[in-house]
């Protein structure tokens, strides 16, 4: 035990906030990483220093996201992987330590939530895939990695989970069964890698990203005005939650389950909307 800092002055003022958010010399890998909020929390990544790597199942895309993130002057790298795989995902670790030497924050961003007709239509085919892209990659991906991260003397693992995990409606329903187990798993795995690797998750709401263009937003205005923000979320709203988890401003928080959605939760049944990455 130590004294608490009582002045400005002790805890050193404008720098140690600064140091609190930076994150430069660490490697943060982002699966999910070329759109919505995975793109958004990649680019938050890099301008607070960090060195990223950009994970997707389209190499086209992981390449143009690189591109784009280098022209800001941010060292990026691309790491092709389908993290619904199981077996693929021991070499996507392996890759970035061989390649960065360490990973110091990952995310496990992907995810996926098709649109089916009625529950007795869900195929067994369409539920694997929604709970191997959504919950059993993150859990693997994290289970490797978070071992590896004890070793070196710590690290940050962050998972993005739902609101519909808490909030399910009748159109998502294996998407917020994953997501639930998301939750539940971040918990788990706080325990098991702690103390030196923290693990916590964000429980996004609805955000206007690449599909909320097949909203119908006319019936999302109305919906929105029972929120307490009144709005959808922007992709840039979800960097601050990350950068949080993400650096040593964070250094006392696993375990948790941080939600970002404006209040929607509260104001409604459920909402339906789910990122798709």
């Amino acid at each position: 035990m130590h004294e608490p800092a009582d002045t400005l002055a002790e805890t050193g003022a404008a720098e140690y906030v600064r140091d609190l958010f930076d994150l430069s010399g660490r490697v943060a890998v982002v699966t999910g990483a070329t759109r919505g909020l995975g793109l958004a929390m990649t680019r938050g990544f890099a301008r607070a220093g960090a060195e990223v790597v950009v994970v997707s199942r389209k190499p086209d895309a992981c390449d143009e996201v690189v591109e784009a993130l280098r022209a800001e002057g941010a060292k990026a790298a691309a790491c092709v992987c389908h993290v619904g795989h199981w077996d693929r995902l021991e070499g996507l670790g392996e890759d970035v330590y061989r390649d960065f030497g360490r990973i110091d924050v990952l995310v496990n961003n992907a995810g996926l939530s098709p649109v089916y007709g009625k529950l007795s239509e869900v195929s067994e085919e369409l539920f694997d895939k929604v709970v191997g892209v959504n919950l059993k990659g993150p859990f693997r991906l994290a289970a490797l990695v978070g071992e590896r991260m004890m070793a070196a003397g710590g690290g940050s693992i962050i998972n993005i989970s739902s609101t519909g995990a808490v909030r399910p409606t009748g159109d998502i329903v294996p998407y917020a069964a994953a997501k639930a187990g998301v939750n539940a798993m971040t918990i788990g795995l706080a325990h098991a890698f702690g103390p030196t690797v923290r693990v916590n998750a964000i429980m996004p709401g609805p955000f206007l990203t690449s599909i909320s263009r097949g909203w119908d937003m006319d019936l999302f205005a109305e919906r929105a005005r029972t929120f307490p923000l009144r709005r959808a979320g922007d992709p840039k709203e979800i960097v601050g939650a990350a950068l949080y988890l993400a650096g040593d401003a964070s250094s006392y928080t696993t375990g948790a389950i941080l939600t970002v959605d404006g209040g929607a939760q509260w104001s409604m049944p459920g909402t339906g909307e789910v990122q798709q990455t």
